[in-house]
């Protein structure tokens, strides 16, 4: 007879041999693991077109024209004839010198000249008389040299009393201080009811014209000396009458409405700079721009025929500071190469070495691979993936799609 305890085991025993089967056949098996998935990276097909380089150069405006208002002759001003900042014209009357004293100059030279006028008729009869008379020998030789030199000193005083009419005159003249150009003047350095001095060294007030305006930059000889010799190398070419249209930004930033035209370069070099100066004209019809403005110019210094740019997301840098691009070789392989960055154009790279038309750079995905792996590539135009929806804002350089 069993005892109850082995009873009790030999049924546990059985119940778990029976459920065994049910186990075994309940049980899934792990799928074998596939080929990992190649990392996707897209790439920008690189191509050589003709672009046109400029150069961002700083400079400051200055008048057109400048002229400083002195007087050209002593006295007291009476009255001041225009507003301060408005403009003026050529030969507007801008001050008003008391011309009392001038006036009487004046009438006294006139009066003068009417004297010396009056006494010229006399001494010529005298004279003819006296030539005369010496054909009969009825006056000497000597009386009539007197008679005929008096007659040519009365002739002399006229001329010398019409000379001090003449200067009286434009003294008199003077007194009405006008505006030598027209523009727009500042502010008045005089006030009614002082006294001024002819050509005196301080300016009653200073006069610019706006419209059109300079502006003057510096530029940099060494720089000038390494574009002639890429036009001559045949890497760039010159850019024709557009080489001397200029664009301007403001202080700001901003870009200025209107274009400006170059005008002549300087003929010496600033020894302490080694530089030398540039001016161009702009229009100004608006006077947004004042004399003394800081802006920077933007010229024009020619065309490569044969540039090569790039998304400045597919250009990172070593440690060292070295450009360096990946692309996609023919075995969809990544390879490194370095190149060698000319400029930055808007987001662009212009690439003057390291890469050639046909090169498939990668721009997306760069954290994704490393040179020597296998990759999958997608075309990359537009700032963003073939595909990708208009309007979806491509990913930063330097991060995973």
């Amino acid at each position: 007879m069993l005892t109850a305890g082995l009873y009790v085991r030999i049924a546990l025993l059985g119940f778990l041999v029976g459920g065994l089967p049910r186990l075994g056949c309940n049980s899934q098996q792990p799928p074998p693991a596939g080929p990992m998935a190649l990392p996707e990276v897209a790439v920008f097909r690189v191509s050589s077109e003709p672009v046109p380089l400029s150069t961002e150069l700083p400079g400051r405006t200055s008048p057109y024209l400048e002229a400083e208002v002195r007087p050209q002759v002593s006295g007291i001003i009476q009255s001041r004839r225009f507003d301060e900042g408005a403009d003026v014209r050529a030969g507007d009357v801008l001050y008003q010198i008391d011309p009392a004293p001038y006036q009487a100059a004046y009438d006294r030279a006139k009066a003068a000249l009417a004297v010396a006028e009056a006494n010229v008729p006399a001494v010529r009869a005298r004279a003819e008389r006296y030539q005369s008379a010496l054909a009969s020998r009825a006056v000497s030789q000597q009386d009539c040299d007197e008679a005929t030199a008096a007659l040519e000193q009365a002739k002399a005083t006229v001329a010398l009393r019409k000379a001090e009419v003449e200067s009286a005159r434009i003294d008199l003249s003077y007194t009405p201080v006008s505006a030598p150009i027209s523009g727009r003047i500042g502010k008045s350095n005089i006030t009614v009811g002082a006294l001024v001095t002819a050509h005196q060294p301080a300016p009653l007030a200073t006069i610019h014209q706006l419209d059109p305006i300079y502006v003057d930059v510096k530029q940099s000889f060494a720089e000038l000396l390494r574009l002639k010799r890429s036009v001559e190398a045949g890497k760039l070419s010159a850019g024709g009458d557009n080489q001397r249209q200029v664009h301007l930004l403001l202080d700001d930033g901003s870009p200025y409405p209107r274009e400006g035209m170059l005008q002549f370069r300087d003929v010496k070099v600033d020894p302490s700079t080694g530089s030398f100066s540039l001016r161009i004209v702009f229009p100004n019809p608006d006077r947004l721009l004042l004399p003394g403005m800081y802006v920077r110019a933007i010229i024009q210094t020619g065309v490569a025929e044969h540039a090569i740019l790039v998304p400045q997301q597919g250009v990172s840098r070593s440690p060292k500071g070295e450009a360096v691009a990946l692309i996609v070789g023919s075995d969809n392989q990544v390879q490194q190469r370095m190149i060698t960055v000319d400029r930055e154009i808007g987001d662009k790279c212009l690439v003057s070495s390291g890469l050639a038309p046909g090169d498939e750079l990668i721009v997306e995905g760069i954290q994704k691979v490393r040179p020597g792996a296998l990759v999958k590539k997608v075309p990359f135009e537009n700032g963003r993936k073939q595909g990708t929806p208009p309007g979806t804002p491509s990913q930063p350089a330097g991060q995973s799609n």
